[in-house]
């Protein structure tokens, strides 16, 4: 293998210039705000965490995890999501708080993935989770709260499709009961959003003509809240009927919320179907094709760690917003330029000092020396054409050097 040349950096890594570091400092700073006025507090977990506890527990498949050895030879993981750290944190440091939590978070997280496969193995998450409780309430919480994050994010045009979990396993375990294989290829294929794939894996079932037309239902089933009236007409499943009511009650939430035209009911919609137990969501922006938000409830993950608790929470996708939405309005803030020569000095960074301590940004520039008595001019304009944009510059210089 060849050596990396000097700006090489490893694939799937980036660098963030000046400017993209202000757009995702500026998303992360509204964003967390919102979520604070939600009443969500921030928290931070280590960016390490052990393989055999948060790293088994993760949503991540085991080969995007990235591992490395510790000096006893133990196995640590670079974490691949929010979700499974924040459950540990629940379930130890936080296990005395009163329910439910209401927690937000803004880091990084770390995926490997295939070089040719064009994606971002490090990249931003920011996002919340309620744990503790499991009604419509919640649910419809956290879809709100993902709206409301997704305008603070400059996100302007988008759609909220929004799934449940129990619908699909309650209707595939009454059409072809106890046949877990084949379950999980219909689900593969919803997930991938692969309908043709979907299609043949019910060809290849040869099933009767009634069951065939519930499973290709599915497929219609998109859309307002007549959607839950047609899928309750669709199985006479337990789970699924309670699914579907819960359904509903999430939606009527979001209707007294005020934001359901940026809500579609999607069947479909399924997200991770290892990790999720009951309603599941995605944010599509109208610049992009690709989701840039995704939750939902997930009941069994805190069980992992020895408490068995209710939750659910959602995720933006930081690194799409910034690359691909421009609705964010940003203030950059121009500096004033303090110039001045040798003998000027102490006045000068006095001033710079003093400016800062009032929440001003300086930088300052050291002139050539052109003799001893001070003088002060200010401007609006950069004293040259390789100087940095200024909102104002301010020169200190003796008296008999010049001008500017």
């Amino acid at each position: 293998m060849s050596k990396p040349k000097g700006f090489e950096k490893p694939t799937g890594f980036r660098d963030y210039t000046p400017h993209v570091v202000t757009k995702l400092r500026t998303i992360e700073r509204n964003v967390l705000e919102c979520m604070e006025r939600w009443g969500y507090r921030q928290i931070i977990t280590p960016t390490i965490e052990y393989y055999d506890t948060v790293g088994v527990a993760s949503s991540t498949s085991d080969r995007k995890l990235f591992k490395l050895l510790n000096n006893r030879g133990t196995t640590l993981v670079l974490r691949s999501d929010l979700t499974a750290p924040i459950a540990r944190v629940v379930s130890s440091l936080l296990k005395d708080e009163e329910l439910p939590l209401r927690l937000s978070y803004h880091a990084n997280v770390f995926r490997s993935i295939e070089e040719e496969a064009g994606r971002e193995a490090e990249f931003f998450q920011t996002g919340v989770e309620l744990v503790g409780d499991d009604s419509p309430e919640a649910d419809a919480e956290v879809v709100a709260l993902a709206i409301a994050s997704l305008q603070a994010a400059g996100v302007s045009s988008f759609k909220i499709a929004m799934g449940h979990m129990g619908f699909l396993n309650g209707l595939l375990e009454e059409v072809i009961p106890g046949q877990l294989v084949q379950q999980e290829q219909l689900k593969e294929g919803l997930l991938g959003r692969d309908y043709v794939g979907y299609r043949q894996s019910i060809e290849a079932l040869n099933l009767e003509p009634k069951p065939k037309e519930q499973l290709e239902a599915i497929l219609r089933l998109r859309g307002g809240k007549e959607v839950c009236t047609h899928a309750a007409e669709l199985s006479s499943s337990t789970e699924a009927a309670q699914s579907i009511a819960h359904l509903c009650a999430v939606f009527e939430v979001l209707e007294a919320y005020g934001v359901s035209e940026h809500v579609l009911i999607d069947l479909t919609m399924i997200g991770d179907f290892s990790y999720y137990t009951g309603m599941t969501f995605e944010g599509y922006a109208a610049e992009l094709g690709s989701p840039v938000c995704s939750g939902g409830r997930y009941d069994n993950l805190l069980q992992q760690f020895g408490r068995s608790l209710p939750a659910t929470g959602f995720a933006l996708k930081t690194n799409r917003i910034i690359d691909g939405v421009h609705g964010i309005t940003m203030e950059e803030k121009k500096p004033v330029r303090i110039q001045y020569t040798s003998e000027c000095r102490a006045e000068a960074l006095a001033e710079a000092a003093r400016l800062r301590s009032i929440g001003q940004n300086v930088v300052t520039h050291l002139l050539p020396t052109e003799g001893a008595e001070t003088s002060i001019t200010t401007g609006n304009a950069p004293a040259s054409s390789n100087s940095i944009q200024a909102e104002q510059v301010i020169t200190y210089r003796s008296k008999n050097g010049g001008g500017r």
